[in-house]
């Protein structure tokens, strides 16, 4: 799995013009899952990301967590964070899991996020073409990757 963390004042994602996700300050996580990924990777990151140390402290360090701060998460899926271009300009997208297994690894991620972080978690709509509206905060951004557990 792929995440790419940003920290945010405030997310949120629409649907059809409708809202379905949004958070004050926090993180905004677009979360990509691969064909290769399964329960313990998303478990993993599930349980990494609320430990983070990405908010700053009264001497202007990031030294505290989501938790610290009182924050919440908003995740996104999107596939196209497996996308590759070392065949052109076109991107390829076969690394990406087929839907039914995103689907389901993503929905699994979600509940074990909510196991381990006790503030807000909203999400977007898996597959959906989604408007994100997000104001971020640094900016700050992040990339985690499941396959390079080694930090």
């Amino acid at each position: 799995m792929r995440a790419v963390v940003q920290r945010v004042e405030r997310a949120g994602v629409s649907v059809d013009g409708a809202v379905v996700g949004s958070v004050e300050r926090g993180l905004l996580v677009f979360l990509g899952v691969s064909g290769e990924d399964a329960e313990a990777d998303a478990d993993w990151l599930a349980r990494k990301l609320p430990d983070i140390r990405i908010f700053e402290d009264d001497d202007g360090r990031m030294n505290r967590s989501l938790g610290d701060v009182g924050g919440a998460i908003l995740v996104i899926s999107q596939f196209t964070l497996y996308g590759n271009l070392r065949k052109g300009t076109r991107p390829s997208f076969n690394r990406a899991a087929p839907p039914d297994h995103g689907n389901r690894l993503y929905e699994h991620f979600l509940k074990s996020l909510r196991a381990a972080h006790e503030g807000t978690v909203a999400s977007g709509r898996f597959g959906a073409f989604m408007t994100i509206d997000a104001v971020h905060d640094g900016p700050v951004t992040l990339i985690l990757d499941t396959r390079d557990k080694g930090w």
